[in-house]
């Protein structure tokens, strides 16, 4: 079992940047991949970034160039740098892991919300 704690959401103003942080504790070294989810108001939950445990990336075409996924084995985290937020980039974004077992956990989501 895992369990994922995220922070580092808050507000910013468009343009500006903001670094989320996803720890990992449990049973980590069964993860395969971690990744970073987002979910706005009235919208479905939706892919941002995800990274494997050999360090392969992938994103979104949204944030393609702005947002930057990165892993640390050894302090069992996953970010998420956020560049140039624009105002649709607002939304409760969720740390997951992917399992070697073909389970996934979740954590319990940071808000992020970009003003004018």
């Amino acid at each position: 079992q895992v369990q994922l704690v995220e922070s580092g959401g808050g507000l910013v103003q468009a343009g500006g940047s903001l670094r989320l942080s996803c720890v990992a504790s449990g049973s980590p070294f069964l993860i395969n991949a971690m990744g970073w989810y987002r979910q706005a108001a009235g919208k479905q939950r939706e892919l941002v970034a995800t990274i494997t445990r050999g360090g392969s990336t992938n994103y979104a075409d949204s944030v393609k160039g702005r947002f930057t996924i990165s892993g640390d084995k050894t302090k069992k985290t996953v970010s998420l740098q956020m560049n140039s937020l624009k105002l649709e980039d607002t939304a409760v974004y969720y740390c997951k892991a992917d399992l070697t077992l073909g389970t996934s956990y979740w954590g319990q989501g940071t808000q992020v919300t970009v003003s004018s």
